[in-house]
């Protein structure tokens, strides 16, 4: 890394954790030159940089001054979901979205969940599958415990510890990513028929599990800033028979919030009052912009009913397939429901990642992510600013790479989606993530690569298609 970009990302890092606050003047250049021991040219050329990212600006004969980051000028309102369990429908729509194949896919995927791939500081793992790919041992080759390697749970416990989860290794399952983590703990806890509470939107992966064991889905009303309503959470359970309730309280797909430490007390605390067990999806809360990361839910459960699960599918890559999870008091029923399905996990990616994560390039790759989808978030909530019409709701996430948009009027986002395809475009329709349904007139952005003039012209180009709908709508 050039001396500069140290000096950028130093001064990155105390705006972040609020050191230098909106509308504070930063240090003069010779101040730094001298705090830094670096030269003159070295100070102008980070704050050039950090000028040109949007995260100070430069006043004349003043010097830098920190920029307020844009924020929604209209949240997404709070969901107000049907008030009874559902069937989940939307696989047509999924099945269309998963089974792209990137090498054929000529579209400009504005809406998929695919974290950064192209990321220097993923290189460190592409030269240890290489290595491991090359020397590896009969042991790689063979199948590993059925639990998974010993070596990455005990890297999966230490990362644990700073979400507040204290585990043994023993606590923990390797699994197939976090989709079949997610699958185990809801085919452990239910049978056909069972009623699931779950947030509104809800992850469409969620949904679809549900609709494969025939489960119900009961959408619970979500707020865009704090997450699922535990008011009517609990006369959800005062009126259903409901025997999970399945959440993403920290870095929410799709809506990006998360949930405020005292809210997640008190969702575990209802838990236990209705003795009823929580499935909780923690992909995205590595990628916290808050530091130290939010706790889990699974850090105030002192009796083993929250199963949490996550994976390095959003931090690392998606195509090595490595989750996992702590089923609680459910270890010994996850463990039969894995073997019977899967088995044993693929061997070389659980090594590769626990070598990445146990020389400490996961960390410097987190505050690397985190650094660039912060800034990403903020020039993406611009541009939707600028080219969407007035009244479209926008979140704010707290992390992760994913923009909830909630438009203006009846738009039609899966019509919407169908037209920007013919055109090179690909949006994720709000369709998806409700088991009825709901949310056609939202839409899910990914802002996780390069915030490239293509990228903008992109969302320009969706922003003005919305736009000229809104006004065929329009009375004559």
């Amino acid at each position: 890394m050039k001396r500069y970009d140290q000096v950028a990302q130093a001064l990155t890092q105390r705006i972040e954790q609020g050191q230098y606050r909106t509308g504070d003047r930063l240090p003069s250049v010779r101040a730094l030159c001298r705090e830094l021991g670096v030269s003159i040219s070295t100070v102008q050329e980070a704050y050039h940089r950090l000028e040109a990212s949007g995260l100070v600006e430069a006043r004349p004969r003043s010097g830098y001054y920190v920029q307020p980051r844009p924020t929604p000028n209209v949240l997404p309102k709070v969901s107000r979901p049907a008030q009874r369990p559902l069937d989940v429908s939307q696989w047509d729509q999924v099945l269309e979205l998963v089974a792209r194949s990137p090498e054929e896919d000529r579209l400009l995927m504005l809406g998929r969940g695919i974290p950064d791939l192209a990321a220097a500081s993923l290189r460190p793992l592409q030269r240890q599958l290489g290595t491991l790919h090359r020397h590896v041992a009969a042991h790689g080759l063979n199948y590993d415990s059925l639990q998974g390697s010993l070596a990455l749970r005990r890297q999966v416990v230490r990362l644990a510890a700073k979400s507040g989860s204290l585990l043994h290794p023993d606590d923990v399952l390797i699994t197939t990513g976090c989709q079949e983590a997610l699958s185990l703990g809801l085919r452990t806890l239910t049978e056909p028929g069972d009623v699931v509470a779950v947030d509104s939107p809800s992850f469409y992966g969620t949904m679809q599990i549900l609709k494969a064991q025939k489960l119900k889905a009961l959408e619970i009303p979500t707020d865009p800033r704090s997450g699922i309503s535990l008011e009517a959470l609990e006369l959800a359970l005062e009126q259903w028979p409901i025997k999970a309730i399945q959440v993403t309280p920290t870095c929410n797909n799709p809506l990006g919030y998360t949930m405020p430490e005292a809210q997640k007390r008190a969702l575990v605390a209802l838990a236990q009052r209705f003795d009823v067990a929580i499935v909780e999806d923690d992909i995205y809360g590595d990628l916290s912009f808050d530091t130290p990361r939010p706790r889990t839910l699974k850090s105030f459960d002192d009796d083993g009913r929250v199963l949490l699960c996550s994976a390095f599918s959003k931090t690392l890559v998606p195509g090595l397939r490595v989750g996992w999870m702590a089923p609680g008091r459910y270890r010994d029923q996850a463990l039969h429901m894995k073997y019977v399905s899967t088995g044993a996990s693929a061997t070389l990616p659980q090594l590769a990642v626990a070598e990445f994560v146990q020389h400490g390039y996961y960390e410097r790759h987190l505050r690397e992510m985190v650094r660039q989808y912060r800034q990403h978030r903020d020039i993406m909530i611009d541009w939707v600013t600028r080219y969407f019409p007035a009244g479209t709701g926008v979140s704010y996430p707290q992390g992760g790479f994913l923009l909830w948009l909630e438009l203006p009027g009846a738009i039609d986002c899966v019509r919407l989606k169908e037209r920007l395809a013919s055109e090179g475009l690909h949006i994720t329709p709000g369709s998806l993530f409700s088991a009825s349904g709901k949310f056609r007139h939202c839409l899910r952005l990914n802002y996780a690569a390069a915030m490239t003039p293509a990228i903008e012209a992109g969302v320009r180009h969706v922003g003005e298609a919305v736009t000229a709908l809104l006004g065929q709508e329009a009375p004559a």
